[in-house]
């Protein structure tokens, strides 16, 4: 990573939560000062932030109806608002300012809306900006979901050109089985083709959409474009202090 220069961190809603399935306020603040390490070492940083819908039931504490699109999307437009403060809280602390950018898939397939992506992005990192992307729940519907942001910031990624893409989940990152039915999964460290891939996807939990399918089809993109990606445990203290100067395991997937 010390031979990077864009970097794109990535949280997912299963490490933004805390075990009462609100936002882990403390996380934001150790991602903050993690994202802020890396800018002061001369990186350029976007941060690719799931959370909202959490953020949401938190807000009103209503949990009856959070399966329901219509609620869902009501959530996730009360709790953008609360999850944005969260991170301009953090980052002021050390003089940074950041943007909210909410894309949905469609964007990224439209000429004119990827340039406009592009100029927004790159004149925000320009001006020492921390751009905070996540996808535009409020219109988005069911078969428009990108896939818990995994894809979304694969799309990112391609599109500012990066050099790594960071995705922070609650694994240590790929193994060659399920480690939660599995006692003797192993991790697998580096990855050189992805497309050789042949592992059981298994499932999410009722906070996120993804689950490793879509941190494969997001490693496939990345791939596909000369952009590394890293798939590591969130909830390791320090976790992207720890993959700068490798102190943790990982899955690096090489491009």
């Amino acid at each position: 990573m010390k031979k990077t220069k864009k970097i794109v961190i990535k949280v997912g809603s299963n490490t933004i939560s805390n075990a009462d399935g609100f936002v882990n306020e403390q996380f934001i603040e150790s991602l903050c000062k993690d994202a802020v390490m890396l800018m002061e070492e001369g990186n350029d940083v976007i941060i690719v932030s799931s959370g909202a819908k959490i953020a949401g039931i938190s807000a009103i504490n209503k949990w009856s109806r959070k399966a329901d699109m219509h609620y869902k999307q009501a959530l996730c437009a009360i709790g953008q608002v609360r999850l944005l403060a969260s991170y301009e809280k953090s980052f002021s602390k050390y003089d940074y300012t950041i943007a909210q950018v909410l894309l949905t898939r469609d964007d990224f397939f439209a000429d004119n809306r990827v340039l406009n992506i592009r100029n927004t992005l790159f004149t925000l990192v320009d001006e020492g900006v921390v751009p905070i992307i996540n996808e535009n729940d409020t219109v988005c519907v069911e078969e428009l979901k990108i896939g818990d942001n995994d894809t979304l910031a694969a799309y990112t990624a391609m599109l500012w050109n990066a050099d790594t893409l960071i995705i922070l989940s609650d694994i240590d990152g790929l193994f060659d089985k399920n480690p939660k039915e599995h006692s003797d999964a192993t991790l697998v460290e580096v990855v050189d083709n992805v497309e050789a891939i042949n592992i059981e996807v298994g499932d999410t939990n009722e906070f996120g959409t993804g689950g490793i399918k879509t941190k494969l089809d997001a490693a496939k993109i990345c791939s596909d474009y000369d952009i590394e990606m890293i798939l590591a445990n969130g909830k390791v203290d320090n976790v992207i202090q720890k993959i700068y100067h490798d102190e943790i395991k990982y899955t690096k997937f090489l491009p």
